[in-house]
């Protein structure tokens, strides 16, 4: 008898159990239940709006009319006035919609570089509809990575998404994307993880998240979750062309970035200083090995770390710090997460024979420039901005070359505004020193004294001279 009741109170309490998950954990399909999960993430996702003041001058035939009575001419004003003097401008604003979750009850908020990059305003929009002005704290362009920041109100009490591991996440899981797709706020998509590690060319850190939950314009920065309610990537991009084909920046990877972005505003990366390549089958059948695998080194950077270790153009990369390489695409991901100035041992295959440097870890050259060229737009006592010229900002500007300071910004009525000075103009030199970098101008311009300055500027494919005059 008693075993007869123990059986019916173990079948009664199996059932409660299998109702219970299928009540919270499953629809009446037999699919996942999303309700309770879009319930607790949707209040931390937010609405960014972006906007960006572009200026473009209009064209005066006039531009370089010279009065033909000289620089006494007492009609020289009038002369100026028409026919003479700058360019009339002409202002648009630019807007973007982007997505964004926030990380910290202090306000911090994860999103996209590309959502808020060189925006001069930027608004951020919480699920309760107040609405704050943000500030970028740092952005990565070479993960499309951005942390912004809102001052919250004292009685304000924000709601923070849970960070997942994006590592363990497996192919065939469920996963839910929320944004703003075509300004349709906190939209909820769902589908499952398509793929990992997928390499798409937008930089030299590819491991995307590849999903078929629909992702369109505007969820950029959004979070992928999945179905503990938990970050596990950041959706950045889609085909156009495709359907259920969209990719999202791993949580791992961002935790990474963000940490430096709040520390340093930019991240610091380890650098070894050598151009690579993919060993093809051909390549490993030249060099006698017996299978394709690992870096081609095609070319060491001067003075770079593993030019002071000694390794040389034609060597093979076939281990790192006791990681197997597999291809380019590993090498550059495991280098950057070295930490600056520690000594790694390097294997190589040289004419056949495995050779092993140690080699101190260097700081990529271009982070902090890169960094400051998108968080900082200040002009100088010209009024112009410049950064350097990055492979990104040579590829954003259509331009083929990358010597010199490039200008990206000209206040209207400024010095280098009334000299004809333009936004696109590449500055080679300064009173005859060569501008190389952001450094070389900066140097320039703090030691100078002069009223009037000779500058030296590439517009397109011609070089023109300019007189600054400061009085």
């Amino acid at each position: 008898m008693k075993r007869k009741i123990f059986i019916g109170l173990f079948v009664v309490l199996l059932y409660s159990v299998q109702a219970f998950a299928f009540s919270f954990g499953s629809s009446q399909n037999g699919l996942p239940s999303f309700v309770e999960i879009a319930k607790e993430v949707k209040p931390a996702v937010v609405n960014i709006n972006t906007t960006k003041i572009i200026k473009r001058k209009l064209i005066n035939p006039f531009h370089n009319f010279q009065s033909p009575f000289g620089e006494n001419d007492p009609f020289s004003d009038f002369f100026n006035k028409f026919f003479g003097g700058s360019h009339p401008y002409k202002k648009y604003k630019q807007k973007s919609l982007g997505s964004g979750f926030i990380i910290s009850k202090d306000g911090y908020i994860l999103t996209n570089n590309h959502v808020v990059s060189n925006a001069d305003e930027i608004n951020v929009t919480l699920s309760n509809k107040h609405i704050y002005k943000a500030k970028i704290i740092g952005v990565d362009p070479k993960t499309d990575i951005a942390l912004i920041k809102i001052k919250p109100k004292p009685d304000e009490v924000l709601k923070v998404v849970k960070l997942g591991d994006s590592d363990k996440l497996e192919i065939g899981e469920w996963v839910l994307a929320i944004g703003n797709p075509f300004g349709f706020s906190r939209t909820v998509t769902a589908g499952i993880v398509s793929a990992k590690g997928r390499v798409i060319g937008e930089g030299p850190y590819d491991s995307f998240i590849q999903t078929d939950a629909a992702i369109n314009p505007g969820n950029s920065g959004g979070p992928l979750v999945n179905m503990k309610g938990e970050v596990v990537g950041i959706n950045t991009a889609i085909i156009a062309a495709a359907q259920g084909i969209g990719f999202a920046i791993p949580i791992n990877m961002a935790k990474f970035v963000v940490e430096q972005l709040k520390d340093k505003g930019y991240v610091q990366r380890g650098w070894l200083g050598v151009y690579i390549q993919n060993v093809s089958k051909d390549l490993a059948d030249y060099f006698g090995m017996k299978e394709a695998y690992g870096a081609l080194v095609s070319q060491v950077i001067k003075d770079g770390p593993a030019e002071k270790a000694g390794i040389q153009r034609g060597d093979i990369i076939i281990e790192f710090n006791g990681t197997k390489v597999q291809n380019t695409e590993q090498l550059p991901k495991i280098v950057a997460k070295t930490p600056i100035g520690k000594k790694v041992k390097v294997v190589v295959l040289r004419e056949g024979k495995k050779m092993v440097f140690n080699i101190k870890i260097g700081e990529m050259p271009e982070s902090r420039l890169e960094a400051s060229s998108q968080t900082e737009k200040k002009t100088d006592k010209l009024g112009i901005t410049v950064v350097n010229i990055t492979p990104e900002i040579m590829k954003q500007y259509g331009l083929n070359d990358s010597e010199g300071v490039l200008i990206v910004s000209v206040k209207e009525g400024s010095i280098a505004d009334k000299a004809g000075i333009r936004e696109g103009d590449i500055i080679k030199s300064m009173e005859y020193h060569v501008v190389k970098s952001i450094t070389d101008y900066n140097k320039i311009i703090r030691n100078f004294k002069k009223d009037k300055m000779l500058i030296d500027i590439k517009r397109g494919r011609s070089r023109i001279f300019f007189v600054l005059k400061f009085k």
